[in-house]
């Protein structure tokens, strides 16, 4: 038998505002909704799939409440290859600032980091080799 070959992570976060976090990551991080975001009767939008370049992050609407939770964030990890030109598109877009690039960390990658405006952590990195 073939062993399991992961192909893809696509992290579901979560999201005190759906609509409001698809424009943010719209002109925050070129991501951008594949299609309307969804809507459970009776709530606000309440899922949101975006994407660039075949990477996919979801968006989950939740409540903030004791059977609700709007934990205090996540954190995602995204590799990429040739790392400098995204870099400098978010300095561009005003989401991370140019002292924010970490070259050739302890753990060998070049990488940076943002949140987004629920306090989900979002790291884009390459190998420091690249």
């Amino acid at each position: 038998m073939m062993p399991t070959t992961f192909l893809q992570m696509i992290p579901v976060l979560p999201s005190a505002d759906v609509e409001r976090d698809v424009v943010w990551y719209r002109e925050k991080t070129g991501f951008d909704c594949l299609d309307k975001a969804y809507r459970q009767e009776g709530t606000p939008s309440s899922y949101a799939v975006l994407s660039r370049d075949n990477q996919y992050i979801h968006l989950q609407w939740h409540a903030g409440t004791t059977d609700d939770p709007l934990l205090e964030g996540s954190v995602i990890k995204i590799y990429v290859k040739n790392i400098k030109p995204l870099f400098e598109e978010f300095v561009e877009r005003g989401t991370i600032t140019p002292e924010q690039f970490r070259k050739d960390t302890p753990w060998k990658t070049n990488e940076f980091g943002f949140y987004d405006l629920n306090h989900n952590a979002i790291f884009i990195m390459e190998d420091s080799a690249s």
